[in-house]
């Protein structure tokens, strides 16, 4: 059976690549922007925020295509009780770095599985990271720096580069930390038969 990952994130693409997972791509083009907007407006909890934009991209997808299985993912930055969007500009990153220095936040990161065009498996996985008490000078080059890579990363940083030096904890998997729960959808993925055990 063909999977579909409904992403265009280029490390879920590696990290299932890796994993040794056959699939293919087909983005789904939703507006989440508004749609966290409107879930933010109904005071929806971050962790149902992920599920839901995962669960949207997989239907998305799935409506056209019910005889694969559609795997959609999504992830939510919580920090003191607010979730953070994707930065636009560096000036946006470097303010969310200062904001997120020396103290703890969460990453929930989700995935929702669709075949036959419903949902058969979801899981959402937690990680908590303690950010340094890093310098102003230190953050403005570090985004100099690495602005072209993480301009796509919530939080403004990816732990499998430089941004590993942000963090002095990491309390979780670091699959989750990159955006995908890769341990839980290969546990269902072989349980299903669709991958060897």
């Amino acid at each position: 059976m063909t999977l579909i990952l409904a992403s265009g994130s280029e490390i879920r693409q590696q990290l299932l690549t890796a994993a040794g997972v056959l699939f293919t791509v087909q983005s789904a083009q939703v507006d989440e922007e508004t749609i966290r907007r409107a879930l933010q407006a109904e005071q929806a909890r971050p962790r149902d925020m992920a599920d839901a934009l995962a669960e949207m991209k997989a239907r998305k997808i799935a409506e056209k295509r019910p005889d694969c299985m559609v795997l959609g993912c999504d992830q939510i930055l919580e920090f003191q009780g607010d979730v953070l969007a994707k930065a636009e500009t560096p000036a946006e990153a470097r303010d969310q770095l200062r904001r997120l220095r020396g103290g703890w936040h969460k990453l929930w990161s989700a995935a929702v599985i669709y075949h036959d065009a419903r949902p058969v498996w979801r899981f959402t996985g937690e990680a908590r990271l303690l950010m340094r008490p890093l310098s102003d000078a230190y953050l403005e080059d570090y985004v100099d720096r690495n602005w072209h890579s993480i301009r796509h990363s919530v939080g403004g940083y990816k732990l499998e580069e430089e941004g590993c030096r942000l963090f002095s904890a990491v309390e979780g998997c670091s699959f989750t930390v990159m955006g995908l729960p890769l341990l839980a959808i290969l546990g269902y993925l072989g349980d299903r038969g669709l991958i060897p055990t």
